[in-house]
């Protein structure tokens, strides 16, 4: 029973790591965290704007989940972690990968994928296939997210 234990978590984390190392721009997880996902557009975001869409009811709405360091609205729950100081704890690159799709890393989390659209369940007909934000909004977010250093 445990030899069968053992072999069926090996061949999970076998199919795991398979997954990931399959996606393209991105690589495998190591010790510092998430993988790592390449710019979706070559281009630096715009953080002002970033911070807009973070805020932002209909939009990216962080704060229903994550204290947003200057944020108005203090209410914030606690269901995710404080965003206080997340560029410190990592890459720009990672943080990219966890806001396309955090699921990859965490197939548990229920922190939504903000720019997948395939394999996604109970969705608007309307939303189908669109992306909640486009490349270019997703890069702005990553870049305020970068400037919560403190």
């Amino acid at each position: 029973m445990r030899q069968r234990v053992g072999r069926t978590a090996g061949a999970i984390c076998g199919a795991a790591l398979a997954l990931v190392l399959s996606h393209d721009g991105m690589h495998a997880a190591g010790p510092d965290g998430p993988p790592r996902q390449a710019s979706l557009t070559g281009r630096p975001g715009n953080a002002d704007n970033g911070r807009a869409l973070a805020l932002a009811r209909e939009r990216g709405n962080c704060g229903a989940c994550h204290a947003i360091p200057g944020a108005a609205d203090t209410t914030a729950s606690s269901m995710g972690p404080s965003l206080q100081g997340v560029a410190r704890r990592l890459a720009e690159d990672q943080m990219r990968y966890l806001v396309v799709d955090p699921r990859r890393y965490r197939p548990a989390t229920i922190m939504p994928a903000y720019h997948r659209t395939e394999g996604l369940v109970r969705v608007a007909r309307a939303l189908e296939g669109k992306p909640v934000l486009s490349a270019d909004e997703t890069e702005d977010v990553v870049a305020f997210l970068m400037t919560l250093r403190e």
